[in-house]
């Protein structure tokens, strides 16, 4: 999709295709590989991250690790739209747009 945007992420996450999510990944103002990383840790980065972002700027997390996908959300929702692409393959995207 060539014209890609925060909404395909945040209306439809299951049903994200690859490219898509490929094209917002790299169009992120940062992106942090939490690969392996348990919480709290990931959601302390993210907080951090979404501090030093501007509105509309687009965070990305990388995990393998389940809970992040629910707990990362949850610990900036006062500062970030966020939603979460599955892979398929036990990876997660979570996608924090500032407000």
């Amino acid at each position: 999709m060539a014209d890609s945007s925060w909404e395909d992420v945040v209306d439809l996450p299951d049903e994200l295709d690859g490219e898509t999510a490929q094209e917002l990944f790299d169009r992120a103002t940062e992106v942090q590989d939490m690969t392996g990383e348990v919480c709290p840790y990931p959601q302390v980065e993210a907080k951090k991250a979404i501090q030093g972002l501007e509105s509309g700027d687009l965070l990305v997390q990388e995990t393998d690790h389940v809970p992040s996908t629910e707990n990362v959300p949850k610990a900036v929702a006062d500062q970030a739209e966020a939603n979460v692409w599955k892979s398929g393959d036990g990876r997660y995207r979570i996608f924090l747009r500032k407000q």
